[in-house]
């Protein structure tokens, strides 16, 4: 309680820090708006009614290619642990595609999928992808030899092995994988609507920059960061969800 009631009141001391010093050292509310005017301006667009569809259309940009990211980023991970020569054979390749960066893949994904949603949604998969199937492959990898070999005795099949000894242990790796895929899922998704999105936050702050409205652009800033922290949230109480059903079980 002490450590977050410190942190309320850092966030209060650097919010009138920022106020005080655009107020008396002259700063132009084009180059930094106050807090007063980014606030008046986010409860403007909330009472308008002109945030709340754009906050749902990246909040389901983020939740679908989240999604699909980390579905196929757990299962390439389950393969490419159990199947060494798959891994020997596909690791360097799609090391290579998580490389290029996305912003330029983007003009490809308009071609390939069109403007809006899809292409939104596959580039937030893609970059999601890459950190659920690394931390799978590491925590698949460093399960303990002894009780690997204790499930061997036993008769265990590689089904079972994988099912109820390799998955379980691997499981508080996994999950820090799917912590990172949430934050860089929001970046996706934000970016996504940078190149070619028709409606969203990303595409919000595209138009206010087009009017220079700066103050519009921060409480866009806002919202975005407060999304990212609650689906962050959700993402931890979901870990301690399932790590305490396993570590009962």
């Amino acid at each position: 309680m002490i450590a977050r009631l410190s942190s309320a009141l850092l966030l209060l001391v650097l919010l009138a820090g920022w106020e005080l010093y655009c107020r008396f050292a002259g700063v132009p509310a084009l180059i930094v708006p106050p807090p007063s005017t980014v606030l008046a301006t986010l409860w403007g667009e909330i009472a308008s009614g002109r945030l709340l569809p754009h906050l749902r259309i990246t909040a389901t940009e983020m939740a679908l290619g989240l999604a699909l990211g980390c579905a196929i980023g757990l299962a390439a991970g389950v393969v490419l642990a159990e199947v060494g020569f798959l891994r020997r054979l596909l690791h360097p390749y799609i090391v290579a595609s998580q490389v290029v960066p996305k912003l330029a893949l983007g003009p490809l994904f308009i071609i390939w999928f069109g403007f809006g949603m899809t292409s939104t949604v596959v580039i937030t998969a893609l970059i999601c992808f890459f950190p659920l199937m690394e931390n799978t492959m590491t925590g698949l990898s460093q399960v303990d030899p002894a009780r690997r070999e204790l499930f061997r005795m036993l008769g265990a099949t590689r089904l079972q092995t994988l099912l109820r000894l390799k998955l379980p242990s691997a499981l508080p790796v996994i999950m820090a994988g799917v912590r990172v895929a949430v934050v860089l899922a929001l970046v996706g998704a934000v970016v996504g609507e940078f190149i070619g999105g028709r409606a969203g936050l990303g595409a919000s702050i595209i138009a206010a920059q087009s009017v220079m409205d700066s103050g519009l652009m921060f409480a866009l800033f806002i919202v975005i960061t407060l999304m990212g922290m609650l689906f962050y949230q959700a993402a931890i109480w979901l870990e301690s969800l399932l790590l305490r059903h396993h570590l009962k079980g």
